[in-house]
């Protein structure tokens, strides 16, 4: 039962995963065209940086059984892209050239990574609820 337990912590943690991956995505289309951040700067595209996470059970803990393989959010990083630069004269960013740096996001990649975050997160509910399935049915023929 433990083994079935590491397996819906391995796919709780995929969730966690996806929903970070999610909101920064929105975080990113929602600063498409922020030209000047805190630091005077473009808003930086930010990505997220994932990392396998062993889910310990008891057996695993007293070395009779290998466990399943969760996923943590490692950190957050920015993109080191140029920003893009696009002519507006009047815009009050622009350069002496007319110029204006905006942020290195990509609208259409953003909605394709919040997609994908979207159809992993609901792969491990399925996941969740099979092995939740299997449980009931499981205690049901123990009747």
């Amino acid at each position: 039962m433990s083994t079935l337990h590491a397996a819906i912590d391995a796919s709780a943690s995929a969730l966690n995963a996806q929903r970070a991956r999610i909101e920064v995505a929105v975080s990113n289309i929602a600063n498409a065209e922020s030209t000047r951040g805190p630091d005077g700067q473009p808003y930086r595209r930010r990505d997220i940086v994932l990392a396998s996470n062993p889910i310990e059970s008891f057996e695993q803990a007293l070395g009779r059984a290998e466990g399943a393989v969760g996923v943590r959010v490692a950190g957050v990083v920015e993109d080191t892209e140029p920003f893009r630069r696009r002519y507006e004269p009047s815009h009050p960013d622009a350069d002496a050239e007319g110029y204006v740096a905006m942020p290195n996001v990509d609208v259409p990649e953003e909605m394709v990574n919040m997609l994908g975050a979207a159809r992993a997160y609901q792969a491990n509910l399925t996941a969740i609820g099979l092995i939740r399935d299997t449980v009931h049915r499981a205690l049901e023929l123990g009747r």
